[in-house]
């Protein structure tokens, strides 16, 4: 894939290593409250405050401890991953690559975690899921050999993958680490995406106006995704909560969404104005009463 290409994707920041294509992203983690119809944040912790210039993005959590991406300026011009301890609030860098990583995730059983690495090869770029070990004593290996232009992706179990590929337009597609080919789901969607716990995946279809939030049956996939409901101001990003909520951003407020009361709204919970907010965009919740959210 050559690397003009990869603008053309939304994961697309500073790629094949120029300098100054990403918009400056700061990290934070709040202790967050669920109630019936609130949401209450409190305790903010700012991450980023090491690279206030720079990139800070992708978070995902690995219990208490923090993964994210950062493009550290002036010193580099690739993504690496960081590891964040929010019980000692110490900071770790995980990989020194001439590659980049990003989209770091903890795999199932907690002693690997697993990346998109940028792999250049001449004038073109490799886009693969990487897996490598917690304590990074070995370099790691490709999670899917074969496949390539991986945008975004998600763990479904410890062997099938959703897979968001960079395309024209973009493609949702399932992945196995057996072998099996994969197999497309939808075309033209959101960055992300999660299984529900009934099996069931969630993600943004961006072919209709407004975008709405649909669930495709995996174990039926031969049946049309059911719309759940518009996407909160044409958002891309969400997060599921543990009691079947959606939470989404947009410009300096949070949304929420309870997909049971029938009303398909998006009811505003917070306003980060207060921080600085103008766009929030990522989201992340560690099921132990912490978010982590990133913001320009």
């Amino acid at each position: 894939m050559l690397r003009f290409l990869l603008c053309l994707a939304s994961c697309a920041f500073a790629l094949g290593g120029l300098r100054g294509q990403a918009p400056p992203t700061q990290l934070y983690v709040f202790d967050i409250r669920l109630a019936d119809t609130s949401v209450s944040l409190s305790n903010p912790r700012y991450l980023s405050g090491f690279n206030a210039q720079g990139y800070n993005n992708h978070p995902n959590w690995a219990d208490r401890n923090l993964l994210y991406a950062s493009i550290k300026l002036p010193d580099m011009v690739q993504p690496e991953l960081y590891r964040f301890d929010l019980t000692t609030n110490t900071r770790e860098r995980l990989t020194d690559t001439e590659a980049g990583e990003y989209s770091p995730k903890k795999m199932v059983g907690g002693s690997r975690i697993s990346a998109v690495r940028q792999e250049f090869t001449g004038q073109d770029t490799v886009l693969r899921v990487w897996e490598f070990p917690a304590d990074l004593s070995d370099n790691g290996k490709p999670v899917l050999p074969g496949v390539t232009g991986v945008g975004y992706y998600e763990w479904l179990n410890n062997a099938q993958l959703a897979l968001y590929m960079v395309a024209q337009p973009n493609q949702l597609v399932l992945a196995s680490t057996n072998g099996d080919a994969t197999r497309t789901l939808a075309t033209n969607t959101g960055r992300a995406f999660t299984r529900l716990n009934n099996g069931n995946l969630v993600y943004v279809d961006k072919n209709t106006t407004p975008w709405n939030l649909v669930e495709q049956n995996l174990y039926r996939l031969d049946d049309a995704p059911r719309v759940i409901a518009p996407m909160a101001r044409e958002t891309e990003d969400f997060i599921l909560l543990p009691d079947g909520t959606f939470l989404a951003g947009s410009g300096s407020r949070l949304y929420r969404l309870d997909p049971r009361d029938g009303s398909g709204q998006w009811r505003e919970v917070v306003d980060l104005s207060y921080y600085g907010f103008q766009r929030i965009s990522r989201l992340a919740y560690n099921g132990q009463n912490q978010l982590a959210i990133v913001a320009e």
